[in-house]
């Protein structure tokens, strides 16, 4: 009897993860179904359909998911609902834990094996919450190298597969090329500016990256910058930066931003992943985060640790700028990518702790999502 897989990915990062997870385990077992919600990388990589619109479940922040709280739970109840029917053999979270622990939760009575792929950040806020978690799921799969041992001290099994980042291609990037396409001069500063994948999130830097912009054109008359923007938010990002005295490449292919990375001199980045692609590429950074006054409030009492940006917390010490609420300026934005275009000794020392870094967040063997697929696909046997 063939085996069904039941996946669920509630943002663009969580997208790429299921459709490598995907493809790895197609690789071992062709027979096997999937189905579940999923975004156009998944479904690419074999998902048949998607249950409603990934887009709907990607929206973070206190204060944004407020106004969205009904249609939230209409989506839950439509993902239970589907589990219920289709009786899958193994449902597989991917991170969204505000979305995907529910409905862990909710289907528990089933019997069916369960998978949360990627570890909830509770080691950096509402520890807590780790009491919640036995009997959540099967397997818990995690990411970092430090969450073995921060859950273990809490009594939950996970299991280090390694980062996904490190599957990304962010580093095979050819700068040649990416000048030659968009005829960038060989001489001409490129800057990345990545405001975040989600609707909410944009729309809050990418005025302070436009005036940031427009001081940075007076020391760099010859600056391109750059806009990586997922499928979700690329129509918004090129109307609201169409009225930059420096208009931005907006760019949504994977190879290309990638090739961008390999031209670019600095960059700003929103924290999150998008920190360790650029890490992984060499791109010295900076960065910076805006969220709703509110949500900032109460994150700040709750953050216990002592960095926001990724390649910070695995470096252990302030491995790059982070400028965050009333620090995301476009004076202080300009002052740092001004000293990462000029100052060599600093670009130097970023690359040499970026390297430090992707080595700690190797897979034990192979691949990431070759890892991941093994623990999931033992599940089944």
């Amino acid at each position: 009897m063939t085996k069904i897989i039941w996946l669920l990915a509630g943002e663009a990062s969580g997208d790429i993860l299921g459709a490598r997870l995907i493809e790895a385990m197609r690789a071992r077992r062709p027979e096997l179904r999937f189905c579940g919600v999923g975004g156009p990388r998944m479904l690419a990589a074999g998902l048949p359909g998607s249950l409603f619109p990934m887009s709907d479940l990607a929206v973070m922040g206190l204060a944004e998911v407020l106004p969205r709280v009904r249609m939230l739970r209409q989506r839950l109840d439509a993902a239970a609902a589907d589990i219920r029917a289709v009786r899958p053999d193994v449902v597989v979270t991917i991170d969204s834990p505000g979305f995907c622990l529910r409905l862990l939760k909710r289907i528990g009575d089933l019997g069916i094996k369960r998978v949360q792929y990627v570890a909830p950040q509770v080691w950096a806020w509402r520890e807590s919450r780790v009491r919640s978690f036995p009997g959540l799921w099967d397997e818990l799969l995690c990411l970092l190298p430090f969450e073995e041992e921060f859950f273990a001290r809490h009594g939950v099994k996970v299991r280090f597969v390694g980062h996904p980042v490190l599957q990304s291609g962010a580093d095979a990037g050819n700068a040649e090329r990416f000048r030659a396409r968009h005829d960038v001069a060989p001489d001409a500063p490129v800057l990345v500016l990545m405001p975040g994948s989600r609707r909410n999130e944009a729309p809050r830097l990418l005025p302070v990256f436009g005036a940031t912009v427009a001081l940075l054109a007076q020391d760099f008359p010859n600056l391109v910058p750059v806009i990586p923007a997922s499928p979700v938010v690329r129509e918004m990002v090129a109307a609201r930066t169409s009225t930059w005295r420096t208009k931005p490449l907006v760019i949504t292919d994977v190879d290309e931003k990638h090739d961008a990375y390999a031209a670019a001199g600095a960059a700003l980045t929103k924290s999150g992943t998008s920190t360790l692609e650029l890490a992984l590429a060499g791109v010295p950074m900076a960065v910076t985060y805006r969220v709703n006054p509110v949500t900032a409030v109460l994150a700040r009492r709750m953050i216990k640790v002592p960095h926001v940006a990724m390649v910070n917390l695995l470096a252990e010490r302030a491995l790059v700028p982070e400028l965050l609420q009333n620090d995301c300026t476009p004076e202080k934005l300009r002052a740092v990518v001004r000293g990462l275009l000029t100052d060599t000794d600093t670009v130097a020392a970023q690359r040499a702790g970026f390297a430090c870094v992707m080595r700690a967040l190797q897979a034990p063997s192979g691949r990431p999502a070759d890892a991941a697929a093994r623990e999931v696909l033992a599940l089944l046997d």
